[in-house]
């Protein structure tokens, strides 16, 4: 494992509780080796250079101790918005567990942004800010095609293993759910794929669903992208996006309209503002439970 060097890890939101009611962010590591074909970190301007291979932050645990010691403002920390909090390193590492034990100290939330089924592990963590503060994992989700699975997020956790950690998530009472995103134009933008997502994270006892009906592609990260699907599929790409960094499914609106009747027929929130309220209401149910 390589070590990094970065003065400040624990950053302001801006649009502060627009992204899960998170207040700020913090990457632990640098780059990431689950080999997702179509991770927007790659771009140029995150200046991540190889990316996929993971360097930690230098002594990240005591510094993120300290920044959240001496913050006056408290507030739900994201986990996971560059890479993966729970990457292949982070078994034996455990910073990013050491990061939220911090938080946990200082009463502050965290919302986990994940594709590993490691983040079970930090259950017992979870439970307890819960009792002060929102805590909520979202698991990503692309495709219930295992196969399609395996070329898109190479050395990921497998889609059933994700779904296996949300019911684990929330048969321990964790807020979880699933972010189904990115659906990919011409690959996984199906209403079978669609279904199968939503029907197994009902199964599991997901609290959300929440998605995006497209990919962002811009400069190393779309030649990368590219270099990936293969050249059919890259003309069509070039054809119907040209250089358009957000790149929207073209049944777009019939695939929002089938998964929204879906939700709405499994009872599953789907809405950012009904996500983030939802959220909100587990810190109370917690303090009644600990009040009997």
């Amino acid at each position: 494992m390589e070590f990094i060097l970065a003065n400040k890890l624990i950053q302001p939101v801006k649009g502060e509780h627009s992204w899960f009611g998170t207040s700020y962010n913090t990457n632990i590591y640098r780059g990431c080796n689950h080999g997702c074909i179509y991770c927007d970190s790659r771009s140029e301007c995150y200046q991540i250079h190889d990316f996929d291979r993971v360097r930690a932050k230098e002594d990240a645990p005591q510094k993120i101790d300290n920044e959240l010691k001496n913050k006056r403002k408290k507030g739900v920390i994201s986990f996971g918005g560059m890479n993966d909090p729970y990457n292949s390193f982070e078994k034996e590492l455990m910073y990013t567990r050491s990061a939220i034990t911090s938080a946990n100290k200082y009463g502050f939330g965290v919302f986990i942004i994940t594709k590993s089924d490691l983040v079970t592990r930090d259950i017992d963590l979870f439970k307890q800010i819960q009792h002060h503060s929102v805590c909520n994992v979202g698991i990503t989700i692309t495709t219930s095609d295992k196969r399609l699975q395996e070329r898109i997020e190479r050395n990921c956790a497998t889609t059933s293993e994700r779904f296996n950690a949300i019911k684990t998530l929330r048969d321990h009472g964790i807020f979880s759910g699933v972010l189904m995103m990115p659906i990919l134009p011409f690959i996984n933008d199906t209403k079978e794929n669609v279904k199968g997502i939503v029907e197994e994270a009902v199964k599991a006892g997901a609290n959300y669903i929440y998605p995006s009906f497209g990919v962002t592609l811009r400069d190393r990260q779309r030649n990368h992208f590219y270099g990936k699907i293969g050249m059919k599929l890259t003309e069509k790409y070039m054809e119907e996006f040209g250089d358009s960094y957000m790149c929207v499914s073209p049944k777009v609106n019939e695939l929002k309209r089938y998964f929204v009747e879906l939700c709405e027929k499994y009872g599953i929130i789907y809405k950012m503002s009904d996500i983030v309220k939802e959220s909100r209401k587990q810190i109370k149910t917690m303090q009644l439970g600990l009040d009997i």
